[in-house]
């Protein structure tokens, strides 16, 4: 008998009928027995893609320097918490604590991971602890004092699609498998309404855009989870007519390997399936800003020109410190570029 997620799928879509492009996605993504990223998918150089953490320990110290920031602005107060959502195997955690950012001298920093294998590569120790989901945190109380943070977090959370047909919006549901190949396939279903005003009467049948119910409702949990902090998010962004604008492949899009994958009917499992976040459709109130400026005004110049210094004065010795500071030149490149990671959206919501 075929168990894959395929299979499954298929029965599933054979007995319930065509299939909301979000539980598809979420099967693809986080079923346990066999989406994307319970098989092994992931971030890092020798994953499917790199984000900012993966760069290096940069991105972190510049983090870490935020972190202490809104410490500060709230008084210094004893047991600070960190969140990360979609921790991952702890990179950034790595990152932020060896740092040594002053807010966790007597906090504490917990990192959020619905993967068990990823878990059980994450750092422990000292102020370090990780549990599966956000909603553990959310059963224990707010937060007093805080941050929740989220690095490319909400492209990767389940969303649904809407198409135009005939001037109407039209949910966009998976079908199938078909054929002698047996392919799954997107068909129109319901008409229905968009998340926020976008007019179909005057655009093609074929237009396409998110629905990030999810992404949104994440923000909202977060925000509500923090007493006195902010909740910051990094991502790429764009807006729902802006992605109306554009053929859907531009924005949503799947990976594997390092390389741009297939239809994200193909395979289940095989693939990470993502979206540009919609900003329009998260809770309003975010101080919006993009990456690169987000790191430079939190001292990433100053970080780079203190490696520089430090490799000069250590070159000669060849050692690992020396080395980690000459490294800081390159992931500032990285992290920098308009055209890249630096292009990328900072969002954050201030709480109290």
């Amino acid at each position: 008998m075929d168990t894959s997620l395929g299979a499954r799928l298929a029965e599933s879509i054979g007995v319930h009928g065509p299939m909301p492009f979000d539980d598809w996605v979420e099967a693809c993504l986080y079923d346990p027995d066999g989406g994307f990223y319970a098989s092994g998918g992931g971030a890092g150089r020798r994953n499917d893609f790199l984000t900012s953490p993966e760069v290096g320990p940069l991105f972190g110290a510049v983090l870490a320097r935020w972190m202490d920031s809104r410490w500060e602005v709230l008084g210094r107060p004893e047991g600070f918490t960190v969140i990360e959502v979609a921790a991952g195997i702890g990179t950034l955690a790595r990152s932020v604590v060896a740092a040594g950012p002053a807010c966790l001298a007597g906090g504490r920093y917990v990192m959020v991971e619905r993967s068990a294998s990823s878990r059980d590569e994450q750092p422990t120790g000292g102020c370090l602890s990780s549990v599966p989901d956000l909603s553990v945190l959310v059963g224990e109380g707010p937060v007093d004092h805080g941050v929740v943070l989220a690095n490319e977090l909400l492209d990767n959370l389940a969303f649904g699609l809407l198409e135009v047909i005939d001037g109407r919006w039209h949910q966009v549901v998976i079908d199938g498998p078909h054929g002698v190949s047996g392919e799954f396939r997107m068909v129109p279903g319901e008409a229905t309404e968009p998340p926020v005003p976008v007019d179909a009467g005057s655009r093609p049948s074929g237009t396409r855009i998110p629905v990030q119910t999810a992404a949104a409702a994440w923000v909202a949990e977060a925000i509500g989870l923090v007493g006195a902090g902010s909740v910051l998010v990094v991502d790429y962004t764009s807006t729902t007519p802006e992605m109306a604008d554009r053929p859907s492949g531009q924005w949503l899009r799947t990976y594997r390997g390092h390389e741009r994958g297939g239809e994200p009917t193909e395979v289940p499992g095989s693939q990470d399936v993502t979206v540009e976040v919609a900003v329009d459709q998260l809770p309003p109130g975010a101080v919006a800003d993009t990456q690169a400026a987000f790191l430079r005004r939190y001292g990433i110049d100053n970080l780079v020109e203190a490696g520089r210094r430090l490799w000069e004065e250590r070159a000669h010795l060849g050692d690992l410190e020396a080395i980690r500071a000459r490294s800081r030149v390159t992931e500032a490149k990285a992290l920098l570029d308009p055209t890249g990671l630096g292009g990328f959206t900072v969002l954050e919501w201030v709480c109290s």
